[in-house]
């Protein structure tokens, strides 16, 4: 009957134990900690942070293995080599960058020198994506790009766009003379200011993932830079091959046995209670369970109590002084009266004794 019991208790608890769980499972998905993220086709979770580099706060205590200098890409033909970190800010000290503020130079993520000058193509960003199944790091916010004039730039998009431009102008006379006009205009003292694109480089991260143990946790390639303000980088590592999410333990071992050993107590006390009460009709205290073995030991821990302060009260000094001896006597107490007549009697004894033997 007490196994249905505790059964029945099972039964009820299990269902607030699997909700408290799922409202634990809630906060930690609404926790999002930064450099990684899911992927939304495969489920699969992308960690990046063990390839972002962060200097350590004491470098003697550091590991041997521990890494002290941001990623690096050659740049072959470019003519500048490349330097930058995932998910933070280089950890080289920069000074001045071309086109940033210096309050945001210790946030620059990437950058390359190139005759004496230090360019960032792109400021910190903690938050990886996906184009497709491409996972993608983006920085930018760099230094200004080179200045493009916006007529140029359309003008090339047609050129690329339609190959028959030559014959639509020739066929259009009107372009042609609204074109004229506009040069003899300018050429006429107009100052009509030309329009310019305001752009800051930027930077494209491609990670793939590298599964071979015996390669390097992380190798960076430049790619190519169209326009050098978009700079495209491919990135091979470990850390961007999709895993299994590792909850962290809130808990160590000590308070995991702990709650283990306070839902026990629990289920014993309230399973114990309800078959005391429901089973064998108890009240009062002896509802609990094995109550009369809990009331043993509670009856021996007060005696050896009453016996150790017992023993040790023997211990404390006693009062010293003289005793109140006249107010015993004034008052003709009993003591005082026993004391007179004991000694009476001892005194007739000896007297009766000393008689009998003379005789």
């Amino acid at each position: 009957m007490r196994s249905s019991v505790f059964y029945q208790l099972l039964a009820l608890g299990l269902p607030l134990l699997a909700a408290a769980a799922s409202d634990d499972s809630k906060g930690k998905k609404e926790s999002h900690v930064p450099c990684t993220i899911r992927s939304p086709t495969s489920g699969a979770f992308f960690d990046l942070n063990p390839i972002h580099v962060v200097l350590p706060e004491d470098l003697k205590k550091a590991a041997k293995d521990a890494r002290n200098e941001s990623w690096s890409a050659r740049g072959y033909d470019y003519g500048a080599n490349f330097t930058l970190n995932f998910c933070g800010p280089v950890v080289e000290n920069l000074t001045n960058v071309v086109g940033v503020d210096e309050a945001r130079w210790q946030n620059v993520s990437a950058f390359y020198q190139l005759d004496g000058k230090t360019y960032s193509i792109g400021q910190q960003n903690s938050e990886p994506v996906f184009r497709g199944r491409k996972l993608v790091l983006n920085y930018t916010d760099g230094s200004p790009c080179p200045d493009s004039p916006v007529s140029s730039l359309l003008n090339a998009r047609g050129i690329i766009g339609d190959d028959d431009d030559d014959d639509d102008d020739d066929k259009d006379g009107k372009d042609k003379d609204k074109d004229d006009d506009d040069k003899k205009g300018r050429k006429g003292g107009s100052k009509e200011p030309s329009t310019r694109l305001t752009r800051r480089k930027n930077t494209i991260i491609s990670l793939l993932c590298n599964t071979d143990p015996l390669a390097a946790l992380n190798t960076v390639s430049f790619v190519a830079s169209p326009d050098s303000c978009t700079y495209i980088f491919e990135a091979r590592s470990s850390a961007a091959c999709g895993g299994i999410e590792v909850a962290k333990q809130q808990l160590g071992p000590s308070g995991v046995f702990g709650v283990i050993a306070l839902i026990a107590v629990i289920v014993y006390v309230v399973g114990g209670c309800v078959y005391q009460r429901t089973v064998m009709h108890q009240r009062g205290w002896r509802q609990l369970p094995n109550y009369s073995l809990w009331a043993g030991i509670a009856s021996f821990v007060s005696d050896m109590f009453v016996i150790l302060f017992s023993s040790c009260a023997r211990f404390l000094p006693g009062r010293k002084g003289y005793n109140r001896v006249g107010n015993n006597f004034g008052n003709g107490s009993s003591a005082g009266r026993r004391g007179r007549s004991n000694s009476d009697d001892e005194n007739r004894l000896i007297d009766q004794l000393d008689e009998e033997w003379e005789d």
